[in-house]
């Protein structure tokens, strides 16, 4: 099995389900109960779903912004950021992430949203803006299971955040307005707030990777690299994961009763997204190999390319269109797809690390 670039010796010989605590080698099991229980709550108690969206930040609920910002937390808290420079470097790495975020996946959402719900344009608006949410937030947790390049994934986090804001508003114009018309089909006119993009970004992203950079940089000045690396953080690094299914929960009982309601119309908006999350990881991955790099940066390359920001997808079609519209009803579909769908891709990823070449451990 090829060995992580940044993991001890000792820790590239023992098996990894062995490496792996409880909580990690039975994830998926914590997840699907996670959004059994948020779906449960959202039917059980009346009036849940408005009690946890009535405290909002950007559109976005407070309980769901702070299950991110746990979630977030920890795994910034690990990026060496003395290394960042070596990533932004990379322009295999960044041409390649920028090219797949920002024209094929909005494109490959495009046509999808298309062919399969032509009928439907309420739906097929709301994958359109699913599309054009890059992922900055959950990815994160993906990437770190799968043993990705945490210093790359916080550069390529950093650089879909920057593009959301300036170009969010474009691309959704461009998407629903003028190439629809171009093409002689039925037309959106949607008007996006760059304000609620903005807070999105600042909220999910700002504080949790200033918080982690602090820590890391206080941490490590008071007490050593070593002590900061074998001490702290293995001490708030399960915090990430209870994050995510605490997100998780909240999120399905938000939109349990709406989900659960409607099982036909998640079906057919469910195929589509299957679809795409398939078709961008799986690209993404092969053209990590394809431009030869090591397998911690294909793996962040593919997870980063697939992953989407269902949070300011969902806050945008709220927003725009009503809570009982059909494109939110399509952007909730987004995480019950994409949490399962991206959890299975962490073991495929795993276990086609086996296929690049080993490379030398990296000195602490």
């Amino acid at each position: 099995m090829t060995v992580r670039t940044h993991e001890p010796p000792s820790e590239q010989t023992e098996n990894l389900a062995g490496r792996l605590s409880t909580l990690d080698r039975f994830l998926p099991v914590w997840i699907i109960a996670a959004m059994a229980v948020g779906l449960g709550l959202g039917r059980a108690v009346p009036g849940l779903d408005d009690a946890l969206s009535k405290v909002e930040i950007g559109g976005i609920s407070l309980p769901i912004g702070l299950g991110l910002l746990v979630m977030m937390y920890p795994v910034l808290a690990k990026v060496r950021y003395d290394r960042l420079d070596a990533v932004t470097g990379d322009r295999r790495l960044m041409v390649s992430s920028l090219v797949l975020n920002w024209l094929i996946g909005p494109a490959v959402m495009f046509a999808l949203a298309w062919i399969f719900l032509p009928d439907l344009p309420e739906y097929r608006t709301g994958l359109i803006i699913v599309g054009l949410a890059r992922c900055i937030a959950m990815v994160i947790i993906w990437n770190d299971l799968a043993r990705g390049d945490r210093e790359a994934a916080a550069v390529l986090i950093a650089l879909n955040s920057f593009f959301q804001v300036v170009a969010f508003g474009a691309l959704g114009w461009f998407c629903l307005k003028a190439l629809p018309g171009w093409l002689g089909l039925p037309t959106d006119d949607v008007h996006f707030s760059t304000a609620k993009i903005v807070v999105n970004v600042l909220v999910f992203l700002g504080i949790p990777l200033l918080a982690g950079y602090l820590t890391r940089r206080t941490g490590e000045k008071a007490r050593g690299r070593d002590w900061y690396e074998t001490r702290f953080l293995p001490r708030i690094g399960p915090a990430a994961l209870y994050g995510l299914l605490f997100t998780i929960v909240i999120l399905f009982a938000l939109q349990g009763d709406t989900i659960t309601s409607r099982p036909a119309d998640v079906a057919r908006i469910a195929v589509p997204l299957l679809v795409y999350f398939t078709l961008m990881w799986g690209g993404s991955f092969a053209l990590g190999r394809a431009v030869r790099l090591p397998y911690p940066r294909t793996a962040t390359l593919a997870f980063t390319a697939a992953g989407n920001n269902f949070e300011l997808a969902i806050a945008v079609a709220i927003g725009t269109f009503g809570v009982t519209s059909g494109q939110a009803l399509a952007g909730v579909v987004g995480p019950l797809i994409e949490v399962p769908i991206l959890v299975a891709l962490v073991y495929v990823s795993l276990w086609l690390r086996r296929h690049f070449t080993p490379e030398p451990a990296r000195t602490r």
